[in-house]
């Protein structure tokens, strides 16, 4: 027996004789394939990679706000798993630059050997969207069929199919990045306050009429300085800041919303317009940031939409899509789509500062809060 001493490798702690030899499509061979299909494969791969680590954050980040409790100290390992999966997406996007340098005539070489595969088929990206929290009953339908029907009825016809499957079955038992975050938000004191207080729903709802107050000065303020400088008729701007206020009010209360879920609602929706209008307070800078990095996120997923569309019309036009779908206008709509509706819808809320509604109890919100 050979008593030579095996050493850490680079190229076995990678796995790359695996994979290098992943790359070879439908073909049995490497070598049966041009530079373009491989250029194409290896695109993909490596899109498939970075979903792979997008979702281990995703979930590390979810687990974290899940927790019955989330110490200060920890929110900024939150953060750091968030802009990771930012970085992923820019470079994700930045991808479809390289997949550019494939011209149409190349592309229609060896396209028709993929139908019907099609991108939507990507398990991983499904499983992205449903960790996220997206909602699968708004989702754009990919043809007249449901997307997770789809992906499943696939499957039944497809020797690795079962993988995809129970990726899917999965996630969808899984507690959602947006639930969690409603979680957390909804455990934030408030004013000083936090669920389990005696007067904690009189708190809240006191913090909610002061605020809706302020938002209806502000409106009338911004109307009547619209008015004097003549820009659109009285009424019209009337009816417009009129309109505002209602669906601040609906926001605020809650009213959009079963009576069983309003007070949860209620509450967390409060606490991030908390977070957001008194973000310069200590222990508010890492929970806004957060709040900030979620945003960033979701707009992130939306160029990445984006990209991916123009991509494909620059490469092929408007034809159907491999799969059967209606091809760029099917990814075109999938741009509209958004899971965190509440921290745009927020935003629509804050004030400038001198609108506030005075702070009570802001030594709490201090580093060193008061024995």
């Amino acid at each position: 027996m050979s008593d030579k001493k095996i050493l850490p490798n680079y190229w076995d702690y990678l796995g790359l004789y695996k994979l290098l030899n992943l790359q070879n499509g439908l073909e049995t061979v490497e070598q049966d394939l041009n530079t373009d299909e491989l250029h194409f494969i290896i695109t993909h791969q490596s899109l498939e990679l970075w979903f792979k680590l997008m979702l281990a954050e995703l979930r590390m980040a979810r687990d974290h706000l899940a927790a019955p409790h989330l110490q200060e100290d920890q929110v900024p390992q939150v953060v750091h798993h968030l802009r990771r999966v930012s970085e992923i997406l820019r470079l994700a996007a930045r991808t479809f630059g390289v997949m550019e340098t494939l011209t149409p005539q190349d592309f229609m070489n060896f396209r028709d050997k993929l139908t019907p595969a099609s991108g939507f088929q990507s398990f991983q990206m499904r499983e992205i969207e449903l960790v996220l929290g997206m909602d699968w009953t708004t989702r754009v339908q990919y043809g007249k069929t449901d997307p997770l029907d789809h992906i499943r009825k696939l499957a039944d016809q497809s020797l690795t199919g079962e993988m995809a499957v129970k990726h899917i079955e999965a996630v969808l038992k899984e507690t959602t990045l947006r639930q969690a975050l409603h979680s957390w938000l909804y455990r934030t004191p408030i004013q000083g306050s936090i669920p389990s207080d005696g007067n904690d729903n009189a708190q809240v709802i006191d913090f909610i009429d002061r605020y809706f107050a302020a938002i209806e000065r502000y409106h009338e303020d911004q109307c009547q300085s619209l008015i004097q400088s003549s820009v659109a008729p009285p009424d019209n701007l009337i009816k417009r800041f009129a309109a505002h206020s209602e669906q601040a009010k609906v926001y605020l209360y809650a009213t959009d919303v079963d009576q069983e879920q309003q007070r949860f609602v209620q509450r967390y929706r409060a606490a991030l317009l908390f977070i957001e209008s008194y973000r310069t307070l200590p222990l508010l800078a890492w929970p806004r940031l957060l709040i900030d990095t979620i945003v960033e996120v979701e707009q992130l997923m939306v160029m990445f939409r984006h990209r991916h569309a123009r991509s494909v019309e620059r490469i092929i036009g408007r034809r159907v899509g491999t799969g059967g779908s209606s091809g760029v206008s099917y990814l075109d709509k999938t741009t509209e789509m958004r899971i965190f509706t509440e921290l745009s819808a927020v935003r629509t809320l804050l004030l400038p500062t001198r609108y506030l509604p005075d702070l009570k109890e802001g030594d709490f919100y201090a580093f060193n809060q008061p024995v």
